[in-house]
């Protein structure tokens, strides 16, 4: 009798480059199928993969009786509709971030998926990058004191070239830019590591490129998604935090080395985490980083040497290791009440992105 955990995956972008590559590792976890929107592409990953069932409709993958965990790897708009009948077929779920693409969505996701009882996961695997667990645990040991201050900066040009064709990542309508995709990944970063919430938030947000060519009509199409994102953040006071505020960079559009680093600056001194854990301290008397030795782990083949990869290793084999034992709980992973509170957070950067700045050319 097989009794290796069933997956079935929706989308074949970072499943492929991430999840398949990581679940298809663990001998109780086997993927029994995939979904794409082109079903070309998931032809390809099943044949890649060496996957049994592949298909255009989602909903074969979500209904089938031998599918135990869903992973839904789709753009956000998707999200609600998928995890929804995904939750009311007693399925477990691991959905990407953003969780939805409101409030709204993501509060009927958290409800449901209490009331059936299963594990429901947001895939923040950068929470179970080992540098970043490391961090966390000298965080609580008062290696740096009292917070005073958090800063997240990440920046690319993966979006940078106007050559680049108008796809989703470019609609606003179906959840595409920067601060859904890594704006998300800060916030729950800030408030796994620091054990609070945030209680305001000043956001600009900024579109570079302003047009794309959508090659499905030929035609140049308005971008109404964004790739810079800046905010200023307060932070609740916690064990950790005091009278704390934060500050966040991210470009999908800036030439140069990729970053991906979160700061936190405290009474004692500062930790600096860096895309796959490499973990800086600085006392709070001297004037220079320090690196603290962390293993970093392997990738697998096919797989991008990425903090996102490092992470997601360690995350799959504890959320499998988790239904295996009959658990709805994986320790230090975020769930859909986890999301929904993201997901706050993102609506209030998007009211505040919408309020007026003050103009101090008329004071002058």
């Amino acid at each position: 009798m097989d009794t290796k955990i069933k997956i079935g995956i929706i989308g074949t972008g970072f499943a492929r480059k991430t999840q398949i590559p990581a679940f298809r590792e663990i001998p109780e976890a086997k993927i029994v199928s995939i979904a794409s929107g082109h079903l070309e592409n998931a032809e390809s990953a099943a044949d890649d993969f060496n996957i049994g069932h592949f298909t255009v409709d989602w909903r074969e993958t979500v209904d089938r009786e031998d599918v135990d965990l869903v992973c839904i790897t789709t753009p956000p708009d998707t999200h609600f509709e998928m995890a929804m009948r995904a939750i009311e077929r007693g399925k477990h779920v691991l959905c990407e971030k953003p969780m939805a693409m409101n409030s709204a969505e993501a509060a009927e996701m958290t409800k449901f998926a209490a009331e059936k009882g299963v594990l429901a996961l947001i895939d923040h695997e950068l929470r179970f990058v080992n540098g970043r667990r490391k961090a966390y645990e000298l965080l609580r040991d008062g290696k740096i004191g009292q917070v005073r201050s958090a800063k997240y900066f990440f920046s690319n040009a993966s979006r940078g070239n106007p050559g680049l064709p108008w796809n989703w990542w470019s609609d606003e309508k179906s959840g595409g830019g920067a601060l859904g995709a890594i704006g998300s990944h800060v916030v729950d970063s800030f408030r796994w590591f620091l054990g609070t919430e945030i209680s305001g938030v000043y956001c600009r947000l900024k579109t570079n490129v302003p047009e794309r060519l959508d090659r499905r009509t030929g035609k140049i199409r308005e971008v109404t998604s964004d790739d810079e994102v800046l905010m200023i953040l307060d932070f609740e006071d916690s064990e950790l935090v005091e009278n704390a505020t934060g500050l966040v960079s991210l470009s999908m559009v800036e030439a140069g080395n990729y970053r991906n680093a979160v700061e936190f600056f405290g009474s004692k001194g500062a930790l600096r985490i860096e895309d796959q854990g490499e973990i800086f301290f600085a006392d709070i008397r001297e004037n220079e980083w320090k690196k603290i030795d962390v293993e970093r782990g392997e990738v697998f083949e096919g797989m991008q040497e990425t903090g996102w990869s490092l992470g997601f290793i360690n995350f799959s084999r504890e959320i499998i290791d988790a239904i295996v034992s009959g658990e709805k709980f994986v320790k230090n992973a975020a769930t859909f009440e986890d999301g929904l509170q993201v997901q706050k957070i993102l609506d209030a950067a998007r009211e505040s992105n919408n309020s007026t700045p003050i103009d101090v050319r008329l004071s002058r």
